[in-house]
């Protein structure tokens, strides 16, 4: 699985990292980081971070 987050739509509302915080996190500058090849374990975690983006701006491919 290969996790894309457009960048230029994310505002940092952090749905995601509470939704898969293996995958999604803030770094220290307040911005999202995120893992773009997690364990394909963390699917559901990442389709449920995917569906709570208000500005769905994750997808997931392969």
């Amino acid at each position: 699985m290969k996790v894309v987050v457009d960048m230029t739509k994310c505002q940092d509302h952090g749905q995601c990292v509470f939704a898969a915080p293996d995958v999604f996190s803030f770094d220290d500058a307040g911005r999202l980081a995120y893992v773009p090849d997690p364990d394909d374990a963390l699917l559901e975690e990442v389709e449920e971070a995917a569906d709570v983006c208000p500005l769905q701006a994750i997808r997931i491919e392969g």
